[in-house]
């Protein structure tokens, strides 16, 4: 019953990666700035989670937890502003596939501060996932691209965040991890905001509304199914399988977003489906 459960929360987390990633562009598409997106997400993220304040038991709230909790703030606030400045600048079939090197740091940082290791088989997907992203990409040039930089920032402070995450949960519950990263992220975030490019809080325009609520209800969903399957799983397989969503990140940025060459980057988005086949079968 709980692979099951896993399966499920995967594959929201992956469908809510996504279409997150969409709305996001789209707002700075039309003129939003990408800190000030940031900071409105997880702004509208803390009000969502304030209901889920009765799950919590605040008996296992330690100075411990507030360490990562904190850490876990700042790293995911300034990995989501990373990303958002990439999907300004970036084709969203391309951001996609860079994101699988976070499953590499994330099993780095796991293995020295959760103590999980990696088997043979999940050595070898992660690989593969790795191939797969270079088979992507023009050339290795391609790397010294603002947008690619972004998201390499972008991944390596998430991937950082994911191991805090997890720390958190073990600390806690998955609830507490959501609220935790929700209020956190929106006290960061509007921080960057404020330091980085000077912008002011406002109310966006009706059309925007509707487009920030919808990446709002993503990004919470994204987050919420993160800590359930972090909860469940190794943090360095999780990260792996959640590349699932390169697949749909080419196919919305060719219909969405007339990105080209979609073919070469659906045969590259296949080698790393191999190597998350290959951990979710063999790389526990």
């Amino acid at each position: 019953m709980q692979i099951l459960l896993n399966i499920i929360a995967i594959l929201f987390r992956i469908f809510s990666n996504s279409f997150s990633n969409v709305f996001q562009k789209k707002l700075t598409k039309s003129g939003e700035a990408a800190t000030c997106i940031n900071c409105i997400n997880y702004i509208l993220m803390s009000l969502i989670s304030i209901p889920l304040l009765l799950l919590v038991n605040f008996s296992l709230i330690t100075p411990e937890f507030w360490l990562y909790a904190i850490a876990g703030g700042i790293t995911g606030a300034i990995g989501n502003c990373f990303m958002v400045l990439a999907l300004k600048q970036g084709e969203l079939s391309v951001l996609g596939p860079i994101n699988s090197y976070k499953a590499i740091v994330g099993m780095i940082f796991g293995i020295f501060l959760l103590h999980e290791y990696p088997n043979i088989y999940g050595l070898l997907g992660i690989g593969l996932i790795i191939i797969g992203s270079y088979f992507i990409l023009e050339s290795p040039k391609a790397l010294l691209r603002k947008d690619i930089q972004y998201r390499i920032y972008a991944l390596i402070f998430t991937a950082i965040e994911a191991v805090f995450i997890k720390k958190v949960i073990i600390l806690s519950s998955i609830a507490s991890s959501f609220i935790i990263s929700s209020f956190l992220g929106a006290i960061f975030s509007y921080l960057i905001m404020r330091i980085l490019e000077n912008e002011k809080l406002h109310i966006p325009t009706k059309k925007n509304s509707i487009m920030y609520i919808s990446t709002t209800l993503c990004f919470a969903i994204m987050t919420f199914t993160t800590a359930y399957v972090f909860k469940y799983m190794n943090v360095g397989y999780a990260l792996s399988l959640f590349q699932l969503s390169i697949i749909l990140n080419v196919i919305l940025g060719y219909k969405l977003f007339n990105e080209k060459k979609l073919i070469k980057k659906l045969l590259g988005s296949l080698i790393i489906l191999i190597g998350s086949a290959a951990i979710l079968i063999f790389g526990h």
